[in-house]
């Protein structure tokens, strides 16, 4: 088991090795993580991306673009041929239709290249033909970042921290009434396990529909082909000393096969590999569902990153170290649903909340930044006359009705720690008043050539992740 450890460790070493040297001296090639939590948006970002990356007149704020640098971009098959391909084509035409509605969510890994042809900038560019960038873009469900939290908790840590979290959550098959000490200590039973984990199972669908985030782990939500499989039928339990052959032993040695067998691998074939990473988070829905989901989504983002691997990225440190994520982008999403006076508070919002985890990646050498954006722009913005008051409002498609309607979702504090003071001291619910959120459909596209889909901010994300290699 050690010698095939070192052996894989070692054919790894070797294999980013090789595409290090190939990519430092030819063509080089930028792996592109899009995360996110659920229906953050991540789908419609890399289509957005995408589309505007290759018609790049609503791309300013991309300094090659600005600065007439950027001579083509185009797709191109992808270099993993064991992943899916990202199905750019289709969710685009989703969104561009007659009547446009939002694409599928992410439901597997998949992969898109794009390679951009750039000429150089400097006092070289003159000497220098025309280069190739390839920006490989890796996307992969939501509900699987939740398990990156998992790698460095034993089972009883976090049995302890779900069955805390639960005590604020619904419940609605009674799971926490049956993960008692004495079910803990009871020999083990299958037809117990299992009505164990569909409960626990229900009870993260309807904690994730009330907004919260740490909702782990991830396959539960999503468990693909693993469904039913005793790597998926456990639940967190009272910790205690159990004795061999116990409902407690048995879970806690699932809970780690989950980890090596699940979580293990698809962290070393996927996020050892990552250059960049953007994770995309749906703040405004936290913030309606009320302060205890805004703590949980802090709580979360700030596990989620210890197994980023981020810090300095170099040649010689990835040709002897393996790659690291040396830019972390943290984006709120959805800025469309608030005018535009309000951004700066959704970004201030959003560096609060991340504030622990880009302390941490800094440390650690990496650069990151937190902004507010939208992929694509849904709503239109106006002013609205209220009890003599004017009202910023946006304008949009309801998606449930498919009516117009204008939408004032209140106004987020100057100070983001009145929401996060509030959040970590555990309060039931804003003492201000509430947040609302609606949700909008995609608005009707009618594109010139060149013009990618509308969107807000889209650009300077662009810019931050991608343009120091441009």
């Amino acid at each position: 088991m050690v010698l095939t450890t070192i052996a894989d460790s070692l054919s790894r070493t070797v294999e980013s090795a090789g595409n290090t040297i190939s990519e430092t001296f030819f063509e080089p090639t930028l792996r592109l993580g899009v995360t996110g939590l659920s229906r953050a948006g991540k789908t419609v970002f890399i289509t957005s991306l995408v589309a505007n990356l290759m018609d790049r007149a609503r791309m300013p704020g991309l300094v090659a673009q600005s600065e007439g640098r950027i001579l083509t971009a185009f797709l191109q098959p992808q270099p993993d041929d064991t992943l899916p391909r990202f199905d750019y084509e289709t969710h685009l035409a989703a969104l561009t239709a007659r009547t446009p509605h939002w694409p599928d969510s992410t439901r597997a890994v998949s992969e898109l290249r794009l390679s951009l042809k750039v000429r150089p900038s400097g006092l070289l560019a003159g000497l220098q033909g025309p280069r190739t960038l390839h920006l490989d873009i890796v996307d992969y469900p939501g509900e699987w970042l939740l398990d990156l939290g998992l790698m460095e908790k034993s089972y009883a840590e976090w049995s302890d921290q779900m069955l805390t979290r639960m005590g604020h959550r619904p419940d609605p098959e009674g799971f926490v009434a049956m993960a008692t000490t004495d079910a803990a200590e009871a020999k083990l039973d299958e037809p117990v396990a299992q009505r164990l984990a569909r409960a626990y199972t229900a009870a993260l669908h309807a904690a994730r529909a009330e907004g919260f985030s740490d909702c782990s782990p991830g396959r539960f939500l999503l468990p693909g082909e693993l469904e039913g499989s005793p790597v998926l039928t456990f639940a967190p339990l009272p910790p205690i000393k159990a004795a061999r052959g116990t409902l407690y032993r048995e879970f806690e040695r699932r809970f780690d096969a989950y980890k090596s067998r699940v979580v293990k691998p698809f962290f070393q074939d996927h996020f050892s590999r990552l250059d960049r990473q953007i994770v995309l988070v749906d703040a405004l829905g936290a913030i309606h569902a009320g302060p205890r989901a805004v703590e949980d989504l802090r709580q979360t983002l700030a596990d989620i990153l210890t197994a980023f691997r981020p810090g300095a990225s170099s040649f010689l440190a990835s040709l002897f170290l393996g790659r690291r994520i040396d830019k972390i982008l943290f984006a709120a999403t959805k800025a469309d649903h608030l005018h535009h006076t309000q951004h700066a508070q959704l970004t201030a919002v959003m560096e609060a909340l991340t504030r622990d985890a880009r302390d941490r990646a800094r440390f650690a050498g990496a650069e990151t930044a937190a902004m507010s954006l939208a992929a694509l722009r849904a709503t239109t913005e106006e002013m609205i006359q209220h009890e003599g008051q004017a009202l910023p409002c946006v304008r949009g498609t309801l998606l449930d009705s498919g009516k117009q309607a204008a939408f004032y979702p209140g106004a987020l504090p100057e100070d983001p720690n009145h929401l996060l003071t509030a959040a970590r001291q555990g309060a039931d619910h804003w003492l201000d008043g509430d947040y609302s959120v609606m949700a909008f459909a995609p608005a009707a596209l009618t594109l010139i050539p060149g013009e990618g889909p509308p969107h807000i901010r889209l650009d300077r994300a662009a810019q931050f992740l991608i343009g120091d290699r441009l």
